[in-house]
């Protein structure tokens, strides 16, 4: 299939101005660099990249990256997001500004002709977050296109089976993140505040959380009904289970987010399910289906009616994870005074 024109015409441009590559230097990046602050040299997904400046027309896929962009004040690096229009509260946060401020460029899949429409230099996106090999938009497809990329910690391959992800501990990878891009835009001061607000969030909620009666057994839920998707070891939710109180019946899954089978939930008994609620189908949705389903009626999360919902971006790699700890956590210790 023949380029778009724009794509045509854009590609030559980006060929010569990717990020980190050697252009002509305008004012501020002579400060930056005599100031020291570059180049800076990270490491995202074992792939070392150095910088010789910020990136400036960033585009983000999924909610979760744009709103890491977001709380570390980066709007003005944006050239726009790429989100569908999730259910959840974007009102609440503390970067809500960042929806009204930088444009939502679309609802469906990121494509390499919407960068190129952009302008984009850099795009923070995640393997099964944007990244695909099967649709043939991927970093090295990008970097051929003279654009530079950052891959979501949280998704990185792991080094077992192809579609496997995660290479540390869940909060450890936002975290990571977090470090990365403050070095990446010299937001240095900004990433490690929000660390430690992070960190001192779900100590606080760990603080709360009883060390009597045991931990309940969790299952997250996020789709499925053939096969349910859930959290395996390296997803948001096995560190919101784990700091919350709970432990997640998945956690042996050296993965992030996969499929299993009911038998395998059902031989679990989890107490207590966590429903992920977003897209077409909602939670109250969700729920009809798990206390309707024969095979789980003696479990005892459905037996009890033990089912709670947290929304999409809280249970992927975001800024809202520790608060989705605090909540959990709430949670959990009702269900131990029961």
């Amino acid at each position: 299939m023949r380029a778009p024109r724009t794509a045509v015409a854009l590609l030559a441009a980006f060929a010569l101005t990717g990020c980190g590559a050697k252009v002509a230097e305008g004012p501020d990046d002579n400060t930056a660099k005599a100031s020291g602050r570059y180049p800076v040299t990270i490491e995202n997904c074992g792939v070392k990249t150095t910088y010789d400046k910020a990136p400036q027309r960033v585009v983000t896929n999924d909610v979760n990256m744009a709103e890491i962009m977001f709380a570390l004040g980066l709007e003005d690096h944006m050239a726009g997001y790429v989100a569908p229009d999730y259910k959840g509260d974007r009102i609440s946060v503390p970067w809500k500004d960042g929806y009204s401020t930088v444009k939502w460029l679309s609802k469906k899949e990121i494509t390499k002709e919407l960068v190129l429409d952009a302008k984009a230099d850099w795009v923070f996106a995640g393997w099964n977050y944007g990244f695909g090999e099967g649709s043939g938009f991927t970093p090295d497809a990008l970097k051929k296109l003279g654009v530079g990329s950052y891959v979501l910690t949280e998704s990185c391959h792991n080094g077992g089976s192809s579609k496997a992800r995660g290479v540390m501990p869940p909060l450890d990878a936002l975290y990571t993140d977090l470090e990365n891009l403050g070095r990446i835009f010299d937001v240095e001061d900004r990433a490690a505040k929000l660390i430690v607000d992070s960190k001192k969030q779900v100590a606080e909620a760990q603080a709360q959380v009883s060390q009597d009666g045991g931990r309940p057994k969790v299952f997250l839920y996020d789709s499925g009904q053939d096969k349910p998707t859930t959290a395996g070891a390296f997803a948001a939710p096995h560190d919101i289970i784990a700091k919350a109180g709970g432990e997640n019946v998945m956690k042996g899954l050296k993965d992030s987010w996969t499929e299993v089978g009911w038998e395998t939930v059902v031989e679990r008994a989890p107490d207590v399910i966590v429903i992920n609620n977003y897209g077409d189908v909602s939670a109250e949705q969700k729920k009809k289906f798990l206390t309707s389903y024969p095979p789980l009626a003696d479990v005892p999360a459905v037996k009890n009616d033990r089912i709670f919902v947290l929304d999409y971006v809280d249970l992927v790699e975001s800024p809202r994870n520790p608060a989705a700890v605090a909540a959990l956590a709430g949670y959990l210790k009702e269900v131990r005074s029961r």
